[in-house]
């Protein structure tokens, strides 16, 4: 498949994530223990695509979305706008970070038995090209490396269409017991 076919294809993609969902379904928030319980990571992670469970307020505001997930691997598709630029008029690096980030920890997720959760100890991020708001979709596509009783490893790049590589990363999550109720 050439670059333009892949970009349709993506496109197609995300706008099937919203079929037959009205404007108001597509909210933001942050899933109750009570939603999760009894739930693996995979299956919330397909909650979050289905639209069973709300998407992550910080999908909202940094212009990305979950697209795929299996068994140790999250794709995370999105757009570099103008308004995510630094002041030196390009892509900050905040949103390779934030998105790979999260590409990463989800494909932890993935892996991760009911009652189980992570948390990111560790980020590393090689941002090896510019960004701007007419290179279109980009993905990142994170995989495990290794999951533990305690300690996690996954890896993931950031692609255009093409196949061009802007970013590459990795993280080391702590693998804990999901708390029976969330922190005032």
């Amino acid at each position: 498949m050439d670059a333009q076919e892949t970009l349709a294809a993506w496109e197609r993609q995300e706008e099937a994530l919203y079929a037959g969902r009205p404007e108001s379904d597509r909210r933001f928030g942050v899933a109750s223990l009570e939603q999760v319980a009894g739930k693996s990571g995979l299956d919330i992670m397909r909650a979050l695509i289905s639209g069973a469970l709300p998407a992550p307020p910080i999908s909202g505001t940094m212009d990305f979305t979950l697209v795929e997930v299996e068994h140790g691997r999250a794709v995370f598709q999105g757009r570099p706008l103008e308004r995510h630029y630094n002041p030196l008029g390009s892509v900050h690096g905040g949103w390779f970070a934030t998105l790979l980030d999260s590409a990463l920890g989800c494909s932890v997720h993935t892996a991760l038995p009911a009652g189980k959760s992570y948390t990111t100890l560790e980020l590393k991020v090689n941002m090896l090209r510019a960004l701007n708001s007419k290179v279109g979709l980009v993905r990142a596509e994170g995989r495990v490396i290794h999951v533990g009783g305690q300690v996690a490893t996954a890896e993931a790049r950031l692609v255009d269409a093409a196949g061009k590589l802007y970013a590459h990363g990795t993280t080391t999550c702590l693998v804990f017991d999901l708390p029976q109720k969330r922190a005032a």
